[in-house]
């Protein structure tokens, strides 16, 4: 657990959203924000948060939506702890289970859901671990391969409900072989530091059950300017509605 004196208080979404987390460890940045936006969920639909960290993903989809029965799954207990104290600051009913995505907790395991959400851990398996343990096993895969997050999250869904993940851009091959023949009517939007940078995310969404086509929607470009300039670091208005108002993005699926 943490002390309260190694917390921060955080804000996300322009204040709608107040995150403690760990001074040291591991911080939620833009990508649960992000993520959020991108799940098609409507007032009233089950929404499960595969790995919910301190809670910031499910925070901000509860403060877009109203009337979710929000779930949580984390694997460590500190961080678990952590997003049931932010939820209730938030007056957010969110449920958050104790367990592995490779083997969820009996009482999840009894439950489907209309999404499953995820930012899966991206750092390279053979990457040197970093200096604090926690923040080392959120970022870096380890023993659940992204197949296996794939996996938990395509098993908690209902038929037709919608998966959704922000990831690496090089990783979507890996991404698409574990939802071959599952998952279909696959939605990407490539998130890009600057018009003429190379994304450096990736938010998927795909649909169990479906055998819908690929579709991709136009990227979405986060800072103004252009790489190598005196550019301004200000986000583009197209980020400021999600990052800071309650955007979603992309069109709305099923829900």
């Amino acid at each position: 657990m943490f002390a309260a004196e190694a917390l921060t208080a955080d804000t996300l979404l322009d204040g709608r959203v107040r995150l403690a987390q760990p001074r040291r460890g591991y911080r939620a940045a833009i990508d649960p924000v992000l993520l959020a936006a991108f799940v098609p969920a409507r007032p009233g639909a089950r929404v499960l948060d595969l790995g919910c960290g301190a809670g910031a993903a499910a925070l901000c989809l509860a403060a877009r939506v109203p009337s979710l029965d929000l779930h949580g799954l984390e694997l460590q207990a500190g961080y678990a702890a952590l997003a049931r104290t932010n939820a209730a600051a938030n007056g957010v009913a969110l449920a958050v289970h104790d367990g592995d995505v490779r083997q969820p907790p009996a009482a999840l395991r009894a439950l489907s859901f209309d999404q499953v959400m995820a930012n899966p851990p991206f750092h390279d398996p053979s990457a040197a671990a970093g200096p604090d343990p926690g923040r080392d096993r959120a970022l870096r895969e380890g023993e659940a391969t992204l197949a296996d997050w794939i996996d938990a999250g395509l098993r908690r869904l209902v038929p037709g409900g919608t998966l959704v993940l922000v990831h690496r851009p090089d990783r979507l091959t890996a991404i698409l072989a574990a939802l071959a023949g599952r998952a279909g009517a696959v939605e990407l939007l490539p998130v890009g530091p600057r018009e003429d940078a190379p994304a450096t995310r990736l938010l998927l969404r795909a649909t169990k059950g479906s055998g819908g086509s690929l579709r991709l929607w136009p990227p979405l470009t986060l800072h103004e300017g252009r790489t190598g300039m005196a550019a301004s670091p200000a986000y583009t208005a197209a980020a400021q509605e999600v990052l800071r108002g309650m955007a979603a993005l992309g069109p709305a699926t099923n829900g």
